[in-house]
C-alpha cells in the first residue's frame, strides 16, 4: 500500500532550471509547492567546495551525470532495427540530482532569432514547394520572439549574463550580433576576455566580411546580485565549466542562482532520491491528482498535488506523459499521435589548428570564452540554392585545458609513450573553429516507449528512433566548406576536421551536445502538438510539461535561454490565469 504525502498545490517533477523557475515563481504566488528531484542532494558547500575539479572523475567516470543503469534509452537508427540501451552516455549527457543539467553545462546563453520561432513560415516564403525532402516536419514556435523578450531578459538577469548587445531597441551596435532580435536591455555584464584564438578567429572572419562577437556566457564576467538578491562571483577563468560544477560560483546553475533563495520559503520544500513513476490521474482522465514515486527505502510514495509540472530532463518528461497515458503516443506509420513526435537532436563539427609558435595558454578558460559569427543562420544567408533548410553558429571557443582527449595532429598514436609525447609536444599549442548546427524534424524521428526494456522500477525504457537525415548532411558539407576557408585564412602548421560525411549515420559514441529537443511540443492545436503555448497539457489541463521537449525543431543555438524564457512565460500564466480559473488556457 503505498504511502500518502501531506498534499500541497503545486508538485514539481525534477529541480534543474525549469523545476527551480517554477518553484519560485509559483512559491512566491503564495502556493504551496513541493518539488521531487530523482537524484541526490548537490549543493556548492557541502558537495562541491572547495574539492579540485578533476577531470577523471568528472568528465570521464561521469560524476555527475544520470547513471546509465537507471536512466537509460534504447536506440535505434529506424523501424526496421532493435533499439538497444544505453550503457554508457556518449552522444549526450543528461544531469541528474538537485540541478540537473543545468550543474555540469559549459554556460553558452545564447537567444534564438525571430525566424527560428517561426521557422515553418518562414521556409514557406523561401522556398519554392517540393524544393525540401518531404518527409520534414517543421512548425512555428506558437510564441513570438516579441512575446518572449521580456522573460528572455528577465533570465539573463537571473544568470547574470555577459556579453555584447548587437541589437538593442531595434539599433544595431558594434561589436554585437547584428542578426539577433531586438533586446530591450544590454546585457547585464560585459563579455568574458578574449582569449588568443578568440582574437585570431574574430580577426580573420572581420576581415572575411562576417560578424564575429563575443560568445553570449553565463559565467559572470564580474560580480552580480540578481533579482532574487542571490550574488554571483566573478569568473576566475579556472577552465572546468563543461562536466563539472563551478568552484566558483561563476557560471549560473539552479545552486547558484535560484535555490539558495527559494529554499528559504517556508511554503517550498522538496525530496531527494524520489524517482517519479507516472501521473495519477482522476477516474474521468481530465485532471491530474498528483504523481507516485520510489523513495529511497524503494517504498511507493503518493504526492496529491491540484497542478503538476513535469519539470525533468526532455527524455524524462515524454516518457512520463507516455507512462501515465497524457496524450496521445505518436505513430510515425499514419502521422497520428502527438506525444514522442518530432524529437531532434543536432550535429556538431569542427577543425583542429595546430601552430608551434603559439602557446594558447588553455588552462586560462571559461566554458563559453570564444567569439561566434551568426552569418549562416536562416534568413542571415540564402539556403536555397544548396537545397538545405537550416544553419549554424561557427565559432572559435576555448572551453578550457583539461588533458584526457586533447585533439592531436594527424598521425600521432592513440596510446602509450607516443601520445604522452604528443601531449607533451602540442598541449597549448592548438584552437579550434567549431560549428552548432540546427537540426530539423522528421517523420520517423521520433521516441516512444520500448517494448522490451525496463528500468529497475519496472518501467518501460524510452525508446529514440532517430538518424541523420540528408539536409543535416548537406548542412554540414556547406559549413565544412565555410570552416576551411576560415582555417586557411588563420595558415595553421597543420589542422585535422572532424564533419559528418554525406553517408554518415548517427553514431552515439562520441559527444556531440545535450541538447535534446521534442517529443512533447508545443503548438496551436492539439492535431500536431502536445501541449499548447502555455506549456499546458491539451489532454490534462492541470498538468504543465515546460522543457527542451516543447521545441518542435532544434535552432543552431544552446537551447538553455529559450527554456528559460518560455518557463517564465509559462509560470507568468499559471500566477495570473490559471491559478484564478483554472481550466485550458487555449481554447480548442
Amino acid at each position: 500500500m503505498s504511502i500518502i504525502n501531506d498534499a500541497v498545490d503545486v508538485v514539481i517533477v525534477g529541480l534543474g532550471w525549469t523545476g527551480s523557475i517554477m518553484s519560485i515563481e509559483l512559491a512566491n504566488a503564495g502556493l504551496k509547492v513541493r518539488a521531487l528531484e530523482s537524484g541526490p542532494e548537490r549543493t556548492n558547500a557541502e558537495y562541491i567546495y572547495p574539492k579540485p575539479a578533476d577531470q577523471l572523475s568528472y568528465s570521464i567516470r561521469q560524476k555527475v551525470f544520470a547513471r546509465a543503469s537507471h536512466a537509460a534509452l534504447t536506440v535505434r537508427h529506424d523501424r526496421s532495427q532493435t533499439a538497444l540501451p544505453t550503457r554508457r552516455w556518449g552522444a549526450f549527457k543528461p544531469g541528474d540530482g538537485v540541478g540537473g543539467a543545468g550543474v555540469h553545462w559549459t554556460a553558452v546563453l545564447i537567444r534564438p532569432t525571430p525566424i527560428d520561432l517561426k521557422l515553418k513560415t518562414f521556409v514557406d516564403q523561401a522556398y519554392k514547394p517540393g524544393q525540401l525532402q518531404d518527409d520534414l516536419q517543421i512548425q512555428d514556435f506558437p510564441v513570438s520572439y516579441d512575446e518572449l523578450e521580456p522573460h528572455f531578459d528577465f533570465f539573463e538577469k537571473v544568470c547574470g549574463a555577459s556579453g555584447a548587445a548587437g541589437n538593442l531597441r531595434g539599433k544595431i551596435q558594434e561589436g554585437g550580433d547584428p542578426f539577433e532580435g531586438p533586446r530591450s536591455n544590454p546585457y547585464p555584464l560585459p563579455p568574458l576576455q578574449d582569449t588568443l584564438n578568440n582574437t585570431m578567429f574574430a580577426s580573420v572572419a572581420k576581415k572575411m566580411g562576417y560578424h564575429p562577437f563575443p560568445n553570449p556566457s553565463a559565467a559572470a564576467s564580474g560580480p552580480w546580485t540578481n533579482p532574487y538578491g542571490v550574488q554571483i562571483a566573478p569568473c576566475n577563468y579556472c577552465g572546468f565549466c563543461s562536466d563539472y560544477f563551478c568552484l566558483n560560483y561563476s557560471k549560473a546553475s539552479p545552486q547558484t542562482t535560484i535555490l539558495d533563495a527559494v529554499k528559504r520559503m517556508p511554503n517550498f520544500s522538496y525530496r531527494t532520491n524520489a524517482h517519479v513513476i507516472r501521473v495519477d490521474m482522476h477516474d474521468d482522465r481530465k485532471t491530474a491528482k498528483g504523481v507516485t514515486y520510489i523513495d529511497e527505502q524503494e517504498q511507493e510514495v503518493f504526492q496529491p498535488a491540484s497542478i503538476v509540472i513535469l519539470a525533468s530532463f526532455q527524455f524524462n518528461n515524454v516518457r512520463f506523459m507516455l507512462q501515465s497515458g497524457i496524450g496521445k503516443p505518436y505513430d510515425p506509420v499514419t502521422g497520428e499521435g502527438v506525444v514522442g513526435r518530432n524529437y531532434a537532436f543536432l550535429s556538431n563539427g569542427n577543425a583542429t589548428l595546430f601552430f608551434k609558435d603559439k602557446n594558447f595558454n588553455p588552462f586560462v578558460a571559461a566554458g563559453p570564452t570564444g567569439q561566434m559569427i551568426n552569418d549562416f543562420s536562416p534568413g542571415t544567408f540564402d539556403a536555397a540554392p544548396y537545397g538545405f533548410i537550416g544553419g549554424a553558429k561557427l565559432h572559435s571557443s576555448q572551453a578550457g585545458g583539461a588533458p584526457i582527449g586533447m585533439a592531436l595532429p594527424g598521425g600521432t598514436p592513440k596510446w602509450g609513450a607516443g601520445w604522452k609525447k604528443g601531449i607533451k609536444d602540442w598541449y597549448g599549442h592548438s584552437m579550434k573553429v567549431s560549428i552548432t548546427t540546427t537540426c530539423m524534424s522528421y517523420r520517423d524521428n521520433y521516441l516512444d516507449l520500448d517494448p522490451t526494456y525496463k528500468d529497475p522500477y519496472g518501467q518501460p525504457l524510452l525508446r529514440m528512433t532517430f538518424d541523420w537525415k540528408q539536409n543535416e548532411l548537406k548542412l554540414q558539407q556547406f559549413l565544412r566548406e565555410r570552416v576551411l576557408e576560415i582555417v586557411k585564412e588563420l595558415g595553421p602548421d597543420s589542422h585535422t576536421e572532424n564533419f559528418l560525411k554525406p553517408d554518415s549515420h548517427w553514431d552515439t559514441r562520441s559527444y556531440v551536445s545535450t541538447h535534446n529537443v521534442g517529443g512533447a511540443v508545443m503548438g496551436d492545436t492539439p492535431k500536431d502538438s502536445a501541449i499548447n503555448r502555455y506549456m499546458q497539457s491539451w489532454d490534462a489541463h492541470n498538468v504543465f510539461v515546460p522543457g527542451g521537449n516543447a521545441f518542435p525543431q532544434n535552432f543552431q543555438a544552446n537551447p538553455t535561454d529559450m527554456i528559460g524564457a518560455l518557463t517564465y512565460y509559462s509560470v507568468k500564466a499559471i500566477t495570473e490565469k490559471y491559478i484564478r480559473q483554472p481550466g485550458p488556457l487555449v481554447a480548442i
